[in-house]
């Protein structure tokens, strides 16, 4: 359990403010931003983490106490960026909630790095960098993906 204590302190810290503080995002809606994070992210880990050992979760085996990182952490996190993004505003408005965002998550994966029991998040060749460069374009697609899903909603055949 000591060894897992970060990882589930920020699961619960994450779902709780996702599902506390949700004004926007309907269950279906939910339902959507999770399949399709946990899917996203599950096929990405299985390449960098698995296939080209990049980082990994405690160890790089695959083993149930990652569970948690892989499916019940980023969605939360994908919710709180959705329901506080301010589409409707202006754009400078946008833009500086996308990288006060985008600043959030890189500190929040710096201190995943720390060391047990806080840190869970290790890597091998990958490292912050590579994941600051990578968080806008995850963000978008998280934000297009919404909108999709919207669209689709409001659809009338």
């Amino acid at each position: 359990m000591n060894r897992v204590f970060g990882l589930i302190v920020a699961a619960l810290l994450f779902n709780c403010a996702a599902f506390m503080t949700n004004k926007r995002l309907t269950k279906n809606q939910i339902i959507h931003i999770w399949t399709f994070t946990i899917a996203l992210q599950n096929i990405v880990d299985l390449y960098l983490s698995t296939k080209y050992e990049a980082y990994w979760y405690f160890t790089k085996e695959i083993k149930w106490e990652s569970f948690p990182a892989r499916v019940v952490l980023i969605p939360a996190v994908n919710m709180l960026f959705l329901s506080w993004y301010p589409f409707r505003d202006s754009l400078s408005k946008r833009v500086v909630c996308f990288i006060s965002f985008w600043i959030l998550i890189v500190l929040y994966e710096a201190s995943a790095l720390l060391p047990e029991p806080w840190g869970y998040l290790r890597y091998g060749w990958w490292n912050l960098t590579y994941s600051a460069l990578s968080y806008p374009f995850l963000l978008i697609l998280i934000l297009k993906y919404y909108q999709w899903i919207c669209r689709v909603e409001s659809y009338k055949p």
